[in-house]
């Protein structure tokens, strides 16, 4: 049944007339009739009594008219729906943002991004970037940021900050004079830690083991910020991006350049590689892509 029989059969109900109803749609009678006498064949019913000479419902008909007017109202509705989802009037986005990347990078982006499509929610879910990358892949999350390299068989991507890890310490430590320091320096210190589900629980132990040691890690976190507030009170020390470091409370911390080796930081959109993106989210990606500037390009 296409929803055209259902159209002219409630046009032609409407006006009692099939030529009417050919006129107000702009057919033919014939047109109308042949669609008429379709439906009613597919039904197994005559929908209108023919023997006069303006044509009246059946029980069949009346029966049919108000199923038919819901089911057109409802296909009328969903391309409403559909041309706002396409034009992005409205629609949601899953993002999954590393706790530490949120607050410098995001919230004046959302905030222009609202501007722009108010129907657009976007939901944003805080992880570590392994999670992150793991939530992308199997479509938990249409999008995410995460610490590059990823998989480039799982992901496309666009990066958009690169930077270094710089050594945080107390305000009194040892280092807190020093221009820069040399990671394997570092071989006694106690290490504060993002968390395991951080892309860098991993990236800092390795180029430690190439400096020669084991960190000594006595306390993990999902915050950057209580990270800093911990090395701050003297518990230990804490690598931390070069943008999180200018956050902080000079009066409290000081942050170093790190060297032999430096750490990178680089950040990435990403999403599933060949994996559907619907428009909203499409649209993220092109504002996204503009607001934050991809480095590369």
């Amino acid at each position: 049944m296409d929803v055209r029989h259902l159209q002219y059969f409630l046009e032609t109900a409407k006006r009692r007339s099939f030529t009417k109803a050919a006129e107000a749609l702009h057919v033919t009678q014939p047109t109308i009739s042949k669609m008429i006498r379709t439906l009613e064949e597919e039904l197994g019913v005559e929908l209108f009594d023919r023997s006069s000479r303006q044509i009246v419902l059946t029980d069949a008909g009346e029966a049919v008219l108000a199923q038919a007017q819901q089911i057109v109202r409802s296909v009328q509705q969903l391309s409403v729906q559909l041309g706002d989802v396409v034009s992005m009037r409205k629609g949601q986005i899953r993002i999954g943002l590393p706790p530490m990347i949120g607050a410098p990078f995001f919230p004046e982006l959302i905030a222009a991004f609202h501007r722009l499509y108010p129907g657009i929610g976007i939901r944003l879910i805080e992880e570590g970037g392994r999670t992150v990358e793991q939530e992308v892949e199997n479509g938990s999350l249409d999008l995410g940021v995460a610490v590059l390299p990823v998989d480039p068989l799982k992901f496309d991507q666009f990066a958009f900050v690169k930077e270094e890890l710089r050594l945080v310490v107390h305000k009194e430590h040892r280092l807190a004079n020093r221009k820069s320091v040399r990671l394997a320096e570092l071989s006694r210190e106690p290490f504060l830690m993002f968390q395991e589900d951080f892309t860098l629980y991993e990236r800092i132990p390795q180029a430690c083991i190439q400096a020669g040691f084991k960190p000594d890690i006595i306390y993990e976190s999902s915050q950057w910020d209580f990270l800093s507030a911990m090395a701050g009170a003297g518990l230990g020390v804490a690598l931390l991006p070069e943008t999180i470091c200018r956050r902080l409370d000079p009066a409290k911390v000081v942050d170093i350049t790190l060297v032999s080796p430096s750490i990178m930081w680089h950040l990435a959109m990403i999403w599933r590689k060949d994996g559907y993106l619907s428009f909203a989210a499409r649209e993220w990606l092109r504002f996204s892509r503009e607001w934050l500037f991809e480095p590369e390009r």
